[in-house]
């Protein structure tokens, strides 16, 4: 395999693993939104429990994990923490805001399982909106590459 295989191969599975996460990071807090409006200890809350755990456990950690580790080897393959790609570093910061949110998640994840009603249907279903936006605009930057 040549070296330019290698740099498909390492970026086809990025994008494989950023859309496994995404699709994690958009439907969870949606799954909050609609625990959030049950009872506690209800046959409904328990549901949302194991859903819960198996999305962020099973698909969101293991993939957010495969993200940040191919993209660091496209990241050194491509020289992209080098000067004169402003768009990466702009990427990067926003990919961390996103790992902060997974980090949020988790925690809320966490109270629910403790039974625990930390924020308001209100409050989760603005917080459903974040990811959603910080994937436009990191795609934006990775495709325009504007600075």
């Amino acid at each position: 395999m040549g070296s330019a295989d290698l740099y498909l191969w390492l970026k086809a599975l990025h994008i494989i693993f950023v859309v496994c996460w995404m699709a994690g990071m958009l439907y969870l807090p949606r799954l909050f939104v609609y625990h959030s409006k049950v009872p506690p200890k209800s046959e409904a809350a328990e549901m949302f429990k194991v859903m819960e755990r198996k999305l962020m456990r099973g698909i969101m950690l293991p993939c957010m994990i495969a993200t940040f580790l191919l993209g660091i080897a496209l990241a050194v393959k491509t020289n992209a923490f080098g000067p004169g790609n402003g768009w990466f570093h702009a990427k990067l910061l926003l990919v961390l805001v996103m790992a902060g949110l997974h980090g949020m998640m988790s925690k809320y994840r966490k109270a629910f399982a403790r039974d625990e009603y930390v924020k308001t249907e209100r409050y989760f279903r603005i917080f459903n909106e974040i990811p959603a936006v910080l994937m436009v605009v990191i795609i934006l930057l990775v495709v325009l590459k504007p600075f």
